[in-house]
């Protein structure tokens, strides 16, 4: 593959973002999830309070996926962590060290930031990506469950007495 760039977002990327946002869960099988309008990645990524950051990557000049992340706080360890929300690389150009090239950059960044853990969630049935993320040394979490407050649920109990 020629040479693979990688570069903070900026705004102009949001509409690009939003497209690798919306592949990604067509990949996932959630496409009916994305809510999501360019207005709302310029407001989440792009405005100066926001602690998420977002990475581009390209190879020969063309935008090919994307990351996302922020910095997260481990009581236990005393120190922040960086947690990937999203990584995306499109489908013709997988394997071929674009996904690779995107962690290291994000755990250079989490190293150069004193980050104590760089970690990020892989659906269960997304065997690839399980096998991509333990070549890189990776390990699986299994002790923890994930739980999530979304949509109604979340207004419900945030209004609960």
């Amino acid at each position: 593959m020629s040479e693979i760039e990688i570069r903070p977002a900026t705004i102009e990327d949001a509409a690009l973002i939003l497209g690798f946002v919306r592949e990604l869960a067509i990949y996932e099988k959630a496409e009916q999830e994305v809510s999501a309008t360019v207005a709302d990645i310029e407001k989440a990524l792009f405005r100066s309070e926001t602690p998420t950051q977002a990475l581009i990557c390209s190879a020969a000049g063309r935008p090919i996926g994307f990351a996302v992340y922020f910095f997260n706080f481990s009581t236990w360890l005393g120190k922040h962590g960086l947690y990937l929300e999203d990584l995306y690389v499109s489908p013709e150009y997988r394997g071929r060290g674009a996904g690779k090239a995107l962690l290291r950059h994000l755990a250079q960044i989490a190293v150069s930031k004193g980050c104590g853990r760089f970690e990020w969630t892989v659906l269960n049935w997304n065997e690839p990506a399980r096998r991509f993320y333990e070549s890189i040394g990776a390990e699986p979490q299994s002790e923890w469950v994930n739980y999530r407050l979304a949509g109604q649920a979340l207004a419900d109990f945030a209004a609960s007495s």
